[in-house]
């Protein structure tokens, strides 16, 4: 984790040049102490860091400092380029764009073709959203970073609506969907919101103090158990199988005798019956049969709305 930090520290002031050690701190989740002493190592491993004391005080990195050449490989600078730039595509982060410059700057300096670079895009909108879920992702980053409580309108999972402040404190990507990771003043408890669920967003013109918390404090595995859960068999046709595939995992479909099969744990969301309905005749639910009869029952509402 030290040399972690020490490397987060220095992309940090390589995109900036000049940061405070309280801002260090509160970003790394360690103490300013902690960043002196970092900062006291990297100066002896022949970084050219320089500390100012006072108002106008902080870290200061030299501007004519560079990668050392040879650190990276062509294949390490593109691969980094290229999730960095997938991540700025999302949330316009001059920061971000700042470092990704940097980085090219780099490559170039060292006389590597990066031809081939710009093979990962990140893209997590709906269809014909003209970039108005990356204008989302970029108001919850603009507030973790300054610390803004945001007011929000949000839909939750049971498909209640309700207008709640947030404090945001992180951006979780998982499984293809965005979160944002915040302390509710609602329920009082930090919880998970789904960034496609909420309506609008704006800044109520409060600040908060953010809270020190692990990535074992984050709910990642929120919906592997409880009654928000559903095991679930499905045979598949042929016509099916690429679908099923993407959306269950090739992992988890098997062929016995010709047929094609899965066994899967799923959350047992609103979206749920729709997935399968959405796969036609092909994709049939064998268990469990609660399951089966209530994709049985949506298809008879179906029906009966052309009759």
């Amino acid at each position: 984790m030290k040399y972690q930090i020490m490397i987060g520290i220095l992309f940090t002031l390589l995109a900036k040049r000049h940061v405070s050690a309280g801002e260090l701190a509160g970003k790394y989740d360690v103490s300013v102490r902690s960043i002196y002493r970092y900062i006291d190592e990297m100066s002896l491993a022949g970084i050219p860091i320089d500390v100012a004391r006072g108002a106008r005080g902080g870290i200061f990195i030299s501007d004519a400092y560079k990668l050392p050449k040879g650190m990276m490989t062509k294949e390490e600078y593109a691969q980094a380029i290229d999730a960095m730039l997938a991540v700025h595509e999302q949330l316009k982060n001059p920061v971000l764009r700042s470092a990704i410059d940097k980085l090219t700057a780099q490559v170039k300096s060292e006389k590597f073709d990066l031809s081939l670079s710009g093979n990962l895009l990140v893209d997590s909108g709906t269809w014909g959203d003209e970039r108005k879920f990356s204008e989302k992702l970029s108001t919850l980053e603009r507030a973790i970073q300054m610390q803004e409580t945001l007011s929000i309108d949000y839909t939750d999972r049971g498909g209640e609506r309700t207008k709640r402040n947030i404090q945001p404190h992180l951006l979780v990507y998982k499984q293809n969907i965005w979160y944002v990771y915040a302390y509710c003043k609602m329920r009082e408890a930090f919880r998970l919101f789904k960034v496609g669920r909420i309506r609008s967003m704006v800044s109520i013109g409060e600040t908060f103090e953010r809270v020190a918390f692990s990535r074992e404090d984050i709910p990642l595995s929120f919906w592997t158990s409880g009654d928000h859960v559903i095991e679930a068999r499905f045979e598949i046709s042929a016509e099916t199988l690429p679908f099923a595939e993407e959306w269950l995992g090739v992992e988890n479909v098997r062929e016995k005798e010709g047929k094609f099969y899965a066994d899967v744990r799923l959350p047992d969301d609103e979206s749920l019956i729709g997935k399968i309905l959405s796969a036609g005749s092909g994709f049939k639910v064998l268990s469990p049969e609660s399951l089966s009869k209530r994709v049985f029952n949506e298809a008879q509402k179906i029906i009966k709305s052309y009759d």
